[in-house]
């Protein structure tokens, strides 16, 4: 019983010393990321990842480094690695719609702000960036909608009502 109780105690620490490793490359990261370190941040992030695989957080924040450096295929395969483990990930979600429109890929961005929507009826923001595809892709009735819900949950919609919404 002494030897399972060590072992445990072993492995939980184990765990919490990899956590906290994992945390310690994302927050490296993070500011690399901030003084325009892309490569060094994307480096940080790998780290965070091997030390923790399930590390949801370090998989969408390397996705925004690629996308910064015009990586878009491997941003967008960083953000449905993060959805895949979560599926509720709404940022990720979001995320994702963002760099699908920069590709054009409008109806995809939809489809992943819905689901962002979905899971945060609140999100302001994606309201916003959906409605601007729909813009994109003819929807003015849509577009519109969405730029209303937008402002009305405290995003600055204006620029996108004044476009389709007169």
């Amino acid at each position: 019983m002494k030897n399972i109780l060590y072992l445990f105690l072993a492995l939980t620490s184990y765990a919490i010393s990899a956590q906290t490793t994992a945390e310690a490359y994302l927050n490296s990261a993070v500011s690399k990321f901030y003084l325009d370190d892309m490569k060094g941040a994307i480096v940080d992030y790998t780290k965070a990842i091997t030390i923790d695989p399930s590390y949801v957080e370090a998989y969408r924040k390397r996705g925004l480094a690629k996308e910064e450096l015009k990586d878009f295929s491997g941003a967008i395969a960083d953000y449905t690695k993060a959805i895949e483990i979560d599926p509720n990930y709404a940022f990720a979600l979001h995320d994702r719609g963002i760099t699908k429109g920069k590709l054009k890929d409008f109806s995809g961005a939809i489809a992943d702000y819905s689901r962002a929507i979905k899971i945060d009826p609140n999100y302001a923001t994606a309201y916003f960036n959906r409605g601007v595809s729909k813009f994109y892709l003819g929807d003015m009735i849509g577009a519109c909608k969405d730029a209303r819900k937008a402002q009305a949950l405290g995003d600055d919609a204006s620029i996108l009502i004044n476009k389709v919404c007169n």
